[in-house]
């Protein structure tokens, strides 16, 4: 219950609609509990007594009852379908907000298909137990406890023969539901990992047919399915003993109430309205406590959910404003320094020690340079940058900007300093001007152009169908590769900002466009700090600076000219991509021939 306290705030906004529905409920449930004692009155005083107006005016009030019970449920009903949608929309974008303030590593924990899940399904959980408490979770209690009131007040003495099945019946409630919340929180685990695996494969689906996966997939696939099955067969199986069990004590209360309310109806202890009386109020007292133990399985399943929604929202992103952090001084420049920088990813594990990926890394990149880092596969490369705009802090040393700790710095104000064109061209559903004004949303048409235009973008964006207004698909799936990295370059062109990254993001162009690419770059690189990541060495020829990276070390710094005449591992790369290593290849392919 502590899981679905901690919620409790997000109920606080519709607190009117929620103390109405309680309101009518109470009301309800006092109207619903008159119905036994009027129809005692109707027996007593009424057909034993062959007094028809009795019978008539009692008939007219159970009429009267039962329409006001049916209005005040009506509107308790609507009170707390407008909680609990509410509620579940405020907790949807709590979640949504608290996923945007993540840092990388926060996402390296908490997967896609783990967190569509918690947003989605764990989220309708929890909003099914608030809706359900606000109506029939505290009816039944209030129903309960009324009718046994009235129960020891109709007779004492029956009251206290059925008292021992009343606490049997709880006891057993009680013992199932502390047994249904750790196996819902089993179920939802095995949810995720079947969401994970749909994602990845809905995702790859080009990827799976291209390599004749499917097989394999559908087999992956088929095994998280059949865990979550057993899973939920295995709950299930559970929960379904409760039912019969219940039926059975109530079965032995009606006998409990016929046998020996008839002994003391005989001996003139009891009136036929007062056993009849008390034989609805036990049912009023049995049905709701029943209710309560089907309903078990709901609050179970609620309970197991606020505690995973609760690890989202309670979570502390790995990256998080120090207290003080501000921004850059104005103007911002834009030099990048890195000082005795190391860094290691936090593991998922805490009994397992990951190794630095970067050790003992020293640049200073000024403004209006371009430093080009080269490397192999793992060197490291990717993780550097991704220290500038502090998606990840460093383990050891510091990262500045303009001298400024990266650190101190807000978020917000740093990253709004540098832009970014990651490895994978990402796309939006929307246009294609949709998704290069993405970074600065108050551009105008024709600075939009401008920047894909220098992004070698608006050649094939004019052959589009609609030209920049073209729709992109899901994942740009209706572009090639290189459509995309142009589009995600033109993007960051326009955000013009005073650091510009750049990870390896012409793989998928051919070397003419490259080039072009490059020779815009050189023109809007005045004051701008400018980082390639580059497999191809014809990326990095014209760099101010080169950096080799080699293992997470600084392997070799310097010009092209320098690192050629001194580094061996970057002649190895001359070599092998524009020197007589490709002439040995393509005699090697050519079988010798001239």
């Amino acid at each position: 219950m502590t899981a679905l306290r901690k919620l409790f705030p997000f109920i606080f906004p519709y607190r009117a609609a929620a103390l109405i529905a309680l309101a009518l409920l109470l009301t309800q449930t006092f109207t619903d509990l008159a119905i036994p004692r009027l129809i005692q009155r109707i027996v007593d005083e009424g057909i034993r007594q062959n007094n028809l107006a009795v019978v008539l005016e009692t008939a007219a009030l159970m009429l009267g009852a039962t329409a006001l019970s049916t209005i005040f449920a009506l509107g308790n009903n609507r009170s707390s379908v407008l909680v609990g949608e509410g509620m579940a929309r405020d907790l949807r974008d709590a979640l949504f907000v608290k996923t945007q303030a993540f840092a990388y590593g926060d996402l390296d924990t908490f997967t896609t298909g783990n967190l569509l899940v918690r947003l989605a399904s764990d989220t309708t959980a929890v909003q099914r137990v608030f809706q359900i408490s606000l109506r029939i979770g505290t009816r039944a209690p209030l129903m309960m406890l009324g009718s046994l009131a009235l129960m020891f007040m109709t007779s004492r003495e029956l009251s206290l023969t059925l008292l021992p099945l009343l606490i049997v019946t709880s006891a057993v409630i009680v013992f199932f539901s502390a047994r249904m919340e750790p196996l819902f929180w089993s179920v939802q685990l095995k949810l995720d990992r079947l969401n994970t695996v749909l994602q990845e494969n809905l995702a790859g689906a080009r990827l799976v047919k291209a390599f004749v996966r499917d097989t394999h997939e559908s087999r992956r696939f088929a095994i998280a399915n059949a865990d979550y099955t057993q899973r939920n067969v295995e709950v299930m199986q559970f929960l379904s003993m409760l039912p019969p069990v219940l039926t059975l004590f109530v079965n032995i209360g009606m006998v409990v109430v016929v046998y020996f309310g008839g002994l003391r109806g005989i001996a003139g202890e009891l009136t036929v309205g007062q056993i009849m009386a008390f034989y609805n109020y036990l049912l009023n007292t049995l049905n709701p406590l029943i209710l309560t133990g089907l309903l078990a399985n709901t609050w179970a399943n609620g309970i197991a959910s606020a505690r995973r929604i609760n690890e989202v929202l309670d979570h502390i992103p790995e990256v998080q404003d120090r207290p003080g952090a501000g921004d850059l001084p104005e103007p911002v420049r834009g030099r990048v320094t890195f000082s005795g920088v190391a860094f290691r990813y936090r593991s998922a594990d805490a009994d397992v020690d990951e190794q630095d990926v970067l050790s003992d890394i020293s640049l200073d990149v000024v403004p209006g340079q371009t430093l080009a880092i080269l490397g192999a596969t793992g060197a490291g490369k990717t993780s550097l940058i991704n220290l500038i705009p502090r998606f990840y802090d460093v383990t050891a040393g510091s990262v500045s900007v303009d001298g400024v700790d990266v650190r101190d710095v807000r978020q917000a104000a740093l990253v709004a300093h540098v832009a970014l064109v990651p490895q994978e061209a990402i796309l939006f559903t929307g246009t294609v001007r949709d998704n290069i004004r993405f970074a600065r949303p108050t551009a105008s048409d024709a600075e939009v152009e401008a920047a894909a235009r220098a992004a070698q973008a608006q050649d094939f964006i004019l052959k589009l169908p609609a030209g920049y207004d073209t729709s992109v698909a899901e994942r740009g799936v209706n572009l090639s590769g290189g459509q995309k990295q142009r589009i995600a370059i033109a993007r960051a062109f326009l955000a013009d900002s005073a650091i510009l990254i750049l990870d390896d993001s012409t793989s998928a162009v051919d070397v003419e466009t490259e080039g072009r690419i490059q020779a815009a770059l050189r023109e809007r690189r005045a004051g701008r700090t400018t980082v390639i990541v580059a497999q191809r060495i014809s990326s990095a020829l014209s760099a101010d600076q080169i950096v080799v990276l080699d293992r997470g070390r600084l392997a070799a710094q310097g010009s092209h000219a320098d690192l050629l005449e001194r580094s061996p591992i970057y002649q190895e790369i001359y070599e092998s991509q524009l020197g007589a290593g490709v002439r040995e290849v393509l005699d090697a392919e050519d079988g010798g021939r001239p």
